[in-house]
């Protein structure tokens, strides 16, 4: 059938991944560095990912293309959030890295002089925002954070300023495929987290972070406390 669906211009494109962030049906995603168009019948021609595009990549053409098919978009974000459940160890073997348990970081002094230097404070294992459950015991009366995976290296003080006392989550939208408002909308929607911090850094790409976070919030349906952080790219905090 011919209809109304995207098109990204591949020189035109800068690799923010904001398209991919906007599309909550999953046809956008993130290829070689640049936006591709995943599946035409996950494109429902709405256009919500046009707004989102800082260089005009994208438009709308009307060529023949695979009807939208909304149970294929349903099933994959439903597939998804199975995918996100929590890693658990199988009694034959598995890989113990990937089971969500908790730390306790936080009670330790900021220098401890057996140490040498600072400790760490993640408060819980993993940290991936694609490898987190959506549900756990450290998300109850938690503060979350969500940082760009680049924030961390640009201030030494990182763990200090923003980590203690919060559950981190980091991702980065231009290397990693889809998008994660789907599920920090489920972690927000389905435990008790009393605030919310993003940091960014100033660069386009960590826009789509930002939007993700700001999508589950306004998804979840709660009234939470929330602020964003940038930070530039010599670790000083810009707003």
């Amino acid at each position: 059938m011919v209809r109304r669906i995207i098109e990204i211009d591949q020189e035109k494109c800068n690799g923010c991944g904001a398209c991919a962030a906007a599309c909550h049906e999953g046809a956008i995603g993130m290829a070689d560095g640049k936006a591709v168009l995943l599946r035409d019948d996950y494109c429902d021609g709405l256009g919500d990912c046009l707004p989102t595009c800082p260089t005009g990549a994208i438009t709308f053409v009307e060529r023949e293309a695979a009807a939208y098919d909304e149970a294929a978009v349903l099933a994959k974000k439903a597939a998804a959030l199975k995918d996100s459940a929590p890693v658990r160890v199988p009694p034959s073997g598995g890989c113990p890295g990937g089971m969500a348990r908790a730390l306790n970081h936080d009670g330790a002094p900021a220098a401890p002089i057996s140490c040498g230097g600072p400790v760490s404070r993640l408060m819980q294992w993993p940290v991936q925002i694609k490898l987190l459950p959506v549900q756990a015991p450290f998300y109850n009366g938690a503060k979350l954070l969500i940082a760009a995976d680049c924030t961390a290296f640009s201030r030494a003080d990182f763990h200090e300023r923003f980590m203690r006392g919060r559950i981190t989550v980091i991702g980065c939208p231009k290397l990693d495929e889809g998008d994660y408002a789907d599920k920090l909308t489920e972690i927000i929607r389905l435990n008790d987290i009393r605030e919310v911090t993003v940091v960014r850094m100033d660069v386009p790409c960590c826009g789509g972070i930002q939007r993700a976070a700001e999508t589950a919030l306004r998804q979840s349906g709660k009234f939470i406390p929330w602020q964003v952080v940038t930070l530039g790219r010599d670790g000083n905090i810009l707003d």
